[in-house]
């Protein structure tokens, strides 16, 4: 069975930066020990970055977040130091789900994605209902004990929305 890790957006803006959380600092462990197993078992690991350009007020999330985060070449666009350890992949989106990434996972011929990371309620559910999606037919998992909200009551209406659209979710 081909198998792909998605790590969403665990960058240092959304953990401890401009849109930190204690909620997204308590699941870095649980993360990290997730990209170690499926580093063990030899299977393809993607971890995203949420990627804003310095005009990030010009643009509609902007001006709907005026919260300056995730801005390409500063400290906050990183990856998390205790996850910065390598084995995989990178992909900057410029917004909460891709396209692009659907259709580059789409051509990797996986029986099954599983997804965690930050933010359940935003970019976790878009991505995963992107490629639940493109891919119908392809088992695509949540594990809910990987994943952080904005708060816990919209994590908890994505995970119901991404249930009702056949995504199986794990707790």
């Amino acid at each position: 069975m081909k198998k792909l890790l998605l790590v969403i957006d665990m960058q240092v803006d959304f953990i401890t930066g401009s849109l930190g959380s204690p909620q997204a600092q308590k699941i870095v462990p649980a993360v990290k020990a997730k990209i170690e197993q499926y580093k063990q078992n030899g299977d393809k690991i993607i971890l995203t970055r949420d990627t804003h350009d310095v005009d990030y007020y010009n643009t509609q999330e902007g001006r709907f977040l005026p919260v300056p985060h995730c801005i390409l070449g500063t400290a906050g666009h990183e990856i998390t130091p205790e996850l910065n350890f390598g084995g995989y992949y990178v992909f900057n989106k410029p917004t909460f789900g891709s396209l692009e990434l659907a259709e580059k996972i789409a051509g990797g011929g996986f029986d099954e994605i599983e997804i965690c990371g930050l933010c359940t309620d935003i970019c976790v559910v878009s991505n995963a209902l992107i490629l639940k999606a493109r891919l119908p037919e392809t088992k695509i998992i949540v594990d809910t004990a990987c994943c952080a909200g904005v708060s816990e009551v919209a994590h908890r209406a994505a995970i119901l929305v991404m249930k009702s659209c056949q995504v199986e979710v794990r707790d």
